[in-house]
């Protein structure tokens, strides 16, 4: 009987600490590099203008990282096209930059949507943007 009483206080005991579930910490970020960078030219007119983009996308987590990394070289052609869609005038607006990089997260968030299901990717990052005109 004093068995059955112990067993069942030590069990009243630890159910709260059972209750108190460890939080697991949230992913951490893992920045994946776009190498080699991505170069090509942009605008239209007599002068050819090159761009030189050095890009870093932020996912949250292992397993997205290599879902990203199995779709690099879609990823990288969706840039590249929209890279070499621009205009030397779109680009020469004091938000150029910022614009283009929105809307280079957008496009691959929208290629990994179609692809994955999900975004995956949480952030774009220019690391280097040089244009050439």
């Amino acid at each position: 009987m004093k068995a059955l009483v112990v067993v069942l206080l030590s069990l009243f005991v630890s159910l709260p600490l059972m209750a108190e579930e460890e939080k697991a910490p949230p992913p951490a970020a893992i920045y994946i590099n776009l190498f080699p960078a991505l170069v090509g030219n942009f605008g239209e007119g007599p002068k050819l203008k090159f761009y030189k983009a050095e890009v870093s996308l932020r996912v949250e987590g292992a397993e997205d990282e290599a879902k990203v990394k199995h779709h690099d070289p879609l990823i990288r052609n969706q840039l590249v096209m929209l890279f070499s869609q621009q205009s030397e005038a779109a680009l020469e607006a004091p938000d150029a930059r910022e614009t283009l990089r929105q809307e280079a997260l957008k496009q691959v968030q929208q290629v990994l949507q179609e692809e994955e299901g999900k975004p995956l990717v949480v952030d774009l990052l220019f690391n280097n943007l040089i244009l050439q005109r």
